[in-house]
């Protein structure tokens, strides 16, 4: 048997989704074939996987859009903004249902409650609400966290949601008793992303420590954790049978089983930002995210263990003989989501008909439609797709509807695929343009099917002629190259091809002594560094006088949260100030991350060693604690003053460092 000439991973396509930084990104789990994204330029755009064209933009929010969610149906979506705001849409209906506010810093992350029409949304002032879709209004606010919240889920009956931390933690809320269930404090980073198995009583979570922890939910307690990743684990899904957790870090997509631990299988993904993942029949789809562009993967499901061993119907009960989830969702030909009649969800439905005395009324918490609502716009960008994705109900079915084909998988040597679907201009439809095929999204297809069969590659179709302007084959379309070169000087004598040659290599020289130059420092630190003597390493650094150094130490530092410390801290906080007021834009975002990484993970400890320890004996560990995180604390205040005569700039850096001001004010709380 011949080995497989196509790949088993590969980039889907890249595009531009915003006109500013793209902040969020969420795929719709039930076909995996629609995405949504939220952005700096306060916009939600609409995409079919697979297509570079947007769908629809949704407008409307005042502050950057900075957590989105698809309803369980794909019929909906909410947004939540920089302003604590959350708008929820109907996209078959194209306008705004809802606006709601009562968070008091940017919300992080949303999902939707199974079968019932409630949002969780989880926000930088560490709370969690709980809303009424059909009332407008929030329920509850689960209060607990220290940090900011980054992820949320609702367990699969329901009766529950998860939230998982910047503290470390991940808790879980009862949501008919509207309390706190057990708290989850085993990692020792901030937790990304959560899942909870599709039947089993399991929750798995992934953490920023570069593991995975597996908790059972009987008695809440840890069963299983992985090995230790190289980065953080940014984003984890379940297999839709359960038999295996897929983990996705900067580089690597691994796929995990627990009790006992293994890894079955390894794929080298290089999709950096991940921020969402799919199964879309014998597919997983992500999706990732730089600046203002987004990336959609593929990987085929058929070759990668252990699932080309998975029998075509998964086991009635787990080998663990676990407790499994019990959903009853109620049968309904309705395409809208409903309440359940279990017993826990009529007390969550009773808990809905009166406002808890715990839960006071806040003022502003349910906007005005005639106002707020009516500045929000849904622009649909493309009409025709618009209807297939989103309206399919509104037509008459005369036969059952068409599977979706799985994404064609591109040969060894084939150029990537991203590269013949990359567009440069997504907002509108590009005429005469062709599509990719086996991207069609059917919104009324089966989901998984029940035994994995190997993608064919469809035939290949005859291309449509492009309609747009023909230019010359060696100028770029659009652009004229005269634009990007220098004015001429008007001159009376020709210059010779030595003197011309002679000009260029005087500023080749002096870039090249430069480089070779900070090439030398870099060695030097990355010697002591190796060695082990990191904080000699730093001083060194330090000592060079040499910002580009010190922001290549900054950036390697920002890749691994886990080699920051006290000490760390307190030798690079004024670098870091110095950095901060720099011209170069550069220096002053390597500088904001750095500075953001050390107020969500350190603002505790920091605050709490400003008080001189306890005078019983001589505690001299304790001692220096307290003096680095008074120096820290110093520097910080300075950093306060510069940050707030920053705030109002106008451009990319306006939103951090609103951001980092949130943070500061939790420093002091």
């Amino acid at each position: 048997m011949t080995a497989p000439t196509t790949k088993r991973a590969w980039k889907l396509q890249e595009f531009v989704a915003h006109g500013a930084n793209v902040n969020c990104l969420a795929l719709g789990h039930k076909t995996g074939r629609v995405m949504v994204t939220g952005g700096d330029d306060r916009k939600v755009n609409l995409w079919t996987v697979g297509k570079p064209n947007c769908i629809m933009s949704l407008s409307g929010h005042t502050s950057p859009v900075e957590a989105v969610r698809f309803g369980n149906a794909e019929e909906m979506v909410v947004a939540g903004s920089m302003s604590g705001a959350l708008k929820l849409w109907d996209l078959e209906q194209a306008k705004i249902i809802r606006t709601l506010t009562g968070h008091k810093a940017n919300i992080r992350c949303l999902d939707f409650h199974p079968y019932g029409d409630f949002v969780a949304s989880g926000s930088l002032d560490t709370n969690v609400k709980l809303w009424d879709i059909r009332r407008k209004g929030c329920i509850f606010t689960y209060k607990g966290h220290s940090n900011g919240v980054n992820c949320l889920r609702f367990s699969p009956d329901g009766r529950w949601v998860a939230s998982a931390s910047e503290d470390m933690t991940v808790k879980i809320w009862d949501l008919a008793a509207g309390k706190l269930l057990v708290d989850l404090k085993q990692h020792s980073g901030a937790v990304n992303s959560i899942e909870f198995h599709p039947s089993e009583y399991l929750l798995a979570s992934g953490s920023s420590d570069r593991s995975i922890r597996f908790w059972e939910l009987e008695k809440f307690q840890c069963v299983d954790c992985t090995d230790y990743d190289n980065n953080a684990i940014r984003s984890v899904v379940f297999h839709p049978d359960g038999a295996c957790i897929f983990g996705g870090s900067t580089e690597l997509l691994k796929v995990y089983g627990w009790e006992p631990s293994r890894c079955f299988d390894s794929v080298n993904m290089s999709w950096g930002k991940v921020a969402d993942m799919a199964i879309a029949q014998t597919q997983l789809i992500g999706a990732s995210i730089n600046q203002t562009t987004v990336s959609t993967f593929v990987l085929d499901l058929t070759r990668v263990a252990p699932l080309g061993q998975v029998p075509s119907t998964p086991l009635p009960l787990s080998s663990s003989g676990r407790k499994n989830f019990t959903p009853d969702r109620p049968s309904t030909t309705s395409t809208k989501q409903q309440i359940p009649s279990s017993t826990g969800s009529i007390q969550l439905e009773r808990r809905m008909s009166r406002k808890p005395a715990e839960e006071p009324e806040e003022p502003g918490s349910i906007l005005d439609d005639a106002t707020e609502d009516n500045s929000s716009v849904a622009d649909v960008k493309d009409l025709k797709e618009y209807e297939e994705v989103f309206k399919p109900n509104h037509k008459l079915a005369l036969s059952p509807p068409r599977k979706m084909d799985p994404f064609p998988a591109p040969k060894e040597d084939d150029v990537s695929v991203a590269n013949q679907m990359k567009s440069l201009a997504p907002f509108q439809p590009a005429v005469g343009s062709t599509k990719p095929s086996g991207s069609e999204t059917y919104r009324g297809e089966s989901r998984i099917p029940p035994q994995y069969r190997a993608p064919s590659l469809p035939p290949q179709q005859p291309a449509a002629p492009h309609q747009s302007y023909q230019t010359p084959s060696n100028k770029p379309a659009g652009l004229d190259p005269a634009d990007f070169m220098p004015p001429q000087q008007p001159s009376t004598m020709a210059i010779g091809d030595y003197d011309a040659l002679g000009q260029m290599s005087k500023g080749h020289n002096s870039m090249s002594a430069l480089l070779a130059a900070r090439n030398k420092n870099l060695q030097i630190v990355r010697a002591m560094w190796s060695s082990g003597n990191v904080r000699t390493a730093l001083e060194s650094a330090i000592q060079m006088q040499d910002n580009s150094v010190i922001v290549d130490v900054l950036n390697v530092l920002n890749d691994k949260p886990l080699d920051w410390n006290l000490d760390v801290i307190d030798l690079l906080i004024l670098p870091i100030y110095k950095l901060l007021i720099s011209r170069y834009e550069v220096h002053v975002m390597v500088a904001c991350s750095s500075l953001k990484l050390i107020l969500k993970t350190y603002s505790t400890l920091i605050r709490q060693n400003l008080a001189p320890p306890a005078r019983l004996g001589v505690d001299i560990s304790g001692e220096e604690r307290h003096r680095r995180c008074v120096n820290i604390y110093k520097h910080i205040q300075d950093i306060r003053h510069c940050i707030d005569s920053k705030k109002y700039q106008r451009g990319k850096l306006e939103n951090t460092f609103r951001e980092i001001q949130l943070l500061l004010n939790h420093l002091d709380t």
